[in-house]
């Protein structure tokens, strides 16, 4: 009993302190997912446009969340969690989502976000159920998702001259 009011006790203090989570869902690599810890679970929104994506969570599957550490960033917790997908409009929806609201930076709609994320997207409750895994050995080091997002491309062909330039002066 004691060791669960500790793991308990852990996942919450992690979560709500992190700004982000790893999410993994069923045969979904895992994603780095912003969050807010509300009455005992930790929320998410998304899937809609300009939201983040939130694939593989599915109402009544189960994800596993990793919680890194603020500070320093190392992985502190991995518990698992059964997902809650809530209906717009319902109380639990509406305390759900004034926490996210707060917390969601630069949304384009300002105070006009709860309508478009109850139109457009999804807000899903990540409740722990309990169990936590155990601390892997290895770094689970993994190569990035693929993404449309860049910004490679070649140097421009005056920018030498012009740091080369701007040296000189100094």
């Amino acid at each position: 009993m004691t060791s669960e009011l500790l793991d308990q006790a852990l996942v919450e203090e992690a979560t709500k302190k992190s700004g982000l989570v790893w999410v993994k869902g069923p045969g979904v690599p895992a994603r780095a997912l912003w969050h807010v810890w509300h009455e005992g679970a930790a929320c998410v929104v998304g899937d809609g446009p300009g939201e983040q994506p939130l694939p593989g969570l599915a109402d009544g599957a189960t994800a596993e969340v990793t919680v890194r550490s603020k500070d320093k960033g190392g992985r502190l917790v991995t518990w698992t969690a059964r997902v809650v997908e809530l209906r717009p409009g319902s109380e639990a929806w509406e305390a759900a989502v004034a926490e996210l609201k707060g917390k969601r930076l630069n949304a384009p709609d300002g105070e006009a976000v709860p309508q478009r994320w109850a139109r457009e997207c999804r807000v899903l409750r990540l409740e722990p159920t309990g169990s936590l895994a155990p601390l892997p050995e290895g770094s689970l080091a993994e190569a990035p998702l693929p993404t449309p997002a860049t910004t490679r491309r070649p140097v421009p062909a005056g920018l030498p001259r012009l740091l080369l330039k701007r040296r000189k002066r100094g």
